[in-house]
This record gives C-alpha cells, structure tokens and sequence, in this order.
C-alpha cells in the first residue's frame, strides 16, 4: 500500500509537469488522462492476456458508469496539480470515501453513527479550509480537485458494488479497456503533438498507474482492509516530497492544516470501518 501512494503520486507529478510548461508546451487535461488510460491499459491488458482471468459481460453498464467517474474524476485530478501543490490537491482528493459515505447513506440505505458522522465533519472542514472560500488567495484549482473527489467518490461506490461479482483483474480490465474508448473519443478535438519528453512522461505515467492499481489490489489481497488502507494516505507525503524536489513548492501553514484535518477525518473513518467489519469471537460455552 505504500508503494500504491508512491506510484499514485508520482502519476500526479507527472501530470503537473505535462500540464504546466516544464516539458514544452502545456497540454489539455484530457490528453495527459488519455497518456495514463492508453499505457496503463497496455500493461493491464498484458497481464489479463498472462493470467486469463474470468471476465463477464453481465455488469457491463455498471462498469460503463464506474469509468465515466474514473475518467472524470481522474482528469479534474490533472488539471487541479497544474495549478496547486500537489499535497494540497491530494489531501482534497482524500475526501472521496467521504463522499462515498454520503452516497452509501443516500443510495445504499446505510446507516452512518455519531464516529463516521464527526470524521466526515472533520475531513470535510478539512477541505473547506483548503479551499479558501472568501479569501483573496482562492484557488479555481482547488475547486477542481474538490470535483475529482466527487467524482472518485462515487467510483469507489461503484467498485464497491463490482467487487460482489468480479475479480478484481477482471474490473481493471474493464476499467482501462473502456477508459482508453473513452479518452480516445474525448482527446481528438484537443489533441496537440507531444514533444519527444512529453511522450515518454506520458509513457511513465500510465505505467506508475498500472503499478499502483497492482500495488493497491494485492495490499488489499494480503491483510485486512482496515489494516492497508490507511497506509495509502502516505500518498500525501510523496506528493509533498516530489514538488518540493522538483519544483520548490510546499503548502502553507492553512494548507498543511487543512491537509492533516482531511487525513485525520480519513483515519478515522478506516479506523471505524474496521471495527465495523472485525469478525466477533466466537462464543464460549458454558
């Protein structure tokens, strides 16, 4: 898992670095989303091909639905670090099991106990102060990524689903089988020649994505739920530590701030759902 956060900040750096013009000219959001769905999809598909997995069709729509979220929240993601630090558009992306919550309460009947209710206050005040309503150093880019956690959001509700009748191999299959449809179909009417640089960036992003989605899959694979995931939440320093090293940039004090309130909201809530979800011991008898 903490090698997921590593590979899942390294792909947001890369984004940064083709949206901004560290490699040449900056390109559109939706042609660095087509780099990480086009290569991923590549090294996906070569495992599938090695592996053969069980794959069906009957969930077709649902899988439809779970990558047009992906893609949106996936692209939103790239053109928020164009713009902020990359931590700060992290720690906001991190309120997605937030809004997976909320729309498990709305969509699924669950229902939510005063400890998920104060991490979801906490995480989302969190992100408010990151955000920065009515100050003069508002960032649209912040907006941006508060879009992306939406949009995860409800892709997490969508696997959550998946994962009651597909592996998962078969859902990354689908996901970056009809993910790189979409991002071809989107990336025409904006699509400018990359630079020798660019392309190879655009190579390394979708293969540190395949490689987080792989480290992701097989954490969760090897101990429980509650025990991984919180490690993934590391992907805030990574991201911190990469734009420091190569572009200079931290956070301010509101945006730390801001960023560990989301992080502790975030732990909280795992810390919960693990409890929520431990097997009780069996009783002794008398």
């Amino acid at each position: 898992m903490v090698g997921a956060g590593a590979f899942i900040a390294a792909t947001t750096l890369l984004a940064k670095a083709l949206g901004t013009d560290a490699l040449g000219a900056p390109l559109h959001p939706f042609q660095i989303t087509f780099g990480r769905f086009a290569f991923a999809g590549l090294a996906i598909a070569a495992v599938v091909v090695a592996l053969r997995p069980a794959i069906s069709f009957a969930q077709l729509r649902w899988h439809a639905l779970r990558v047009l979220f992906g893609w949106g929240g996936v692209t939103l993601m790239f053109a928020a670090v164009a713009t902020i630090p990359l931590a700060e558009a992290t720690a906001i992306s991190f309120l997605n099991p937030m809004v997976a919550m909320i729309l498990a309460v709305l969509f699924l009947g669950e229902r939510v106990g005063p400890v998920r209710r104060t991490a979801a206050a906490i995480a989302l005040a969190g992100g408010l102060l990151l955000i920065r309503p009515g100050t003069g150093v508002f960032a649209p880019g912040a907006l941006l990524a508060l879009g992306a956690a939406l949009a995860l959001g409800a892709e997490v509700l969508l696997i959550k689903r998946l994962t009651r009748s597909d592996g998962p191999l078969a859902i990354l299959a689908f996901s970056n089988g009809l993910g790189v449809i979409l991002a071809t179909l989107t990336v025409l009417p904006v699509w400018q020649t990359p630079t020798g640089a660019q392309w190879a960036a655009m190579v390394a992003l979708g293969l540190a994505m395949a490689c987080a989605q792989g480290c992701f899959v097989n954490g969760l694979r090897r101990a429980e739920t509650s025990f991984v995931t919180p490690f993934i939440y590391l992907t805030l320093v990574f991201a911190g530590l990469y734009d420091f090293m190569l572009f200079g940039v931290l956070p301010d004090a509101v945006g730390w701030t801001g960023a560990a309130m989301i992080v502790t909201g975030a732990l909280v809530l795992a810390w919960r759902e693990g409890r929520a979800h431990r097997p009780q011991p069996a009783a002794r008898p008398i």
